[in-house]
């Protein structure tokens, strides 16, 4: 029973996540994030809820990064630099996330895409090139939906929102995981989960693992648990699958040939490449690039493939 636990926590991305035995459950307070390294220096802007954000780079063209459930702008490290030499790069926390904000919100996917607009407004960023991955491939594509005339380009790194799931199985998936199941997982079951993400784990990627462990011990783990959830019972409640064809901006969607995490292996019979050339077919002008032998963190296990690619992209 243990095993198809972690399995099933791995579909819905939560490699991201940790235990806690003694989260806080009752503050009403806002409350503050533990202490996060991601070798960028952050601001923050906004209220209810506030967002951190890593801004760096002088280019005359903007490039927004949002990561993916349970993560944080500091999982873009490996990329930033690269494309922080011809290009601004701005890299959020998502409320309910790494240093930004968590409280009592939706975290439903129009609430992510406006609180973005929300962002780039007050920033007086124009149009920009917004890059997602795994849920924040989802709310990219939300936002492109919503504002297409914010966007100059689309980028959408193994993204969630194109893999769809009928109305049973969404119940299933967004029933089944809980704060307290969240909780349960121990140092051995973020591990698994972690390495689940790539094809080819090396020990530079321990952080990834260090971080999620310390997270057990933050008095915000518990507002960080209840974001997990609420974010799975949005992605399901505001699929995108049915919704690609009206993108209207240029698209490049990337994604590994080994992700282990889409397609969701229970309930479709599937390859990563089956998925995202059916979501890439339905996009009006949408290229398709798979990185070989890489998992569903592509962007961090062959991080200068997918900069090459990012760059290459945006010369075009």
């Amino acid at each position: 029973m243990r095993k198809i636990n972690l399995l099933i926590f791995s579909l819905f991305f939560v490699m991201l996540m940790n235990s806690s035995q003694s989260a806080q459950t009752n503050k009403q307070h806002i409350v503050k994030p533990y202490k996060l390294n991601y070798g960028f220096s952050t601001k923050t802007i906004l209220t209810k809820p506030f967002i951190s954000y890593i801004d760096t780079g002088k280019g005359i063209n903007t490039i927004l990064l949002l990561h993916g459930l349970g993560s944080n702008a500091g999982f873009w490290r490996y990329n930033i630099p690269e494309l922080a030499k011809k290009y601004r790069v701005i890299a959020v926390d998502l409320p309910g996330f790494g240093k930004s904000e968590k409280g009592n919100y939706s975290y439903s996917m129009p609430f992510f895409s406006n609180e973005i607009k929300k962002f780039v407004n007050k920033l007086n960023i124009g149009k920009f090139i917004l890059i997602g991955h795994s849920m924040g491939g989802q709310i990219a594509i939300t936002f492109a939906l919503n504002y297409p005339n914010k966007i100059k380009k689309l980028i959408l790194i193994s993204p969630a929102g194109i893999e769809g799931f009928n109305r049973a199985q969404s119940n299933i998936l967004a029933n089944y995981l809980t704060v307290d199941a969240i909780k349960s997982l121990n140092k051995k079951g973020i591990e698994f989960s972690i390495k689940n993400n790539f094809y080819n784990w090396e020990s530079k990627f321990n952080w990834l693992i260090k971080e999620r462990i310390e997270l057990k011990s933050s008095n915000d783990f518990n507002e960080y648990a209840q974001a997990v959830t609420k974010s799975i019972k949005g992605m399901l409640a505001q699929p995108t699958s049915k919704k690609l064809k009206y993108l209207s901006v240029p698209t490049l969607i990337i994604f590994g040939t080994k992700d282990n995490l889409i397609p969701n292996k229970y309930f479709h019979n599937l390859k990563p490449a089956d998925i995202f050339r059916s979501g890439a077919q339905q996009i009006k002008n949408c290229k398709l690039q798979p990185v070989k032998d890489a998992g569903h963190l592509v962007y961090i296990e062959k991080s200068k493939e997918v900069n090459k690619i990012i760059l290459k992209f945006l010369n075009d």
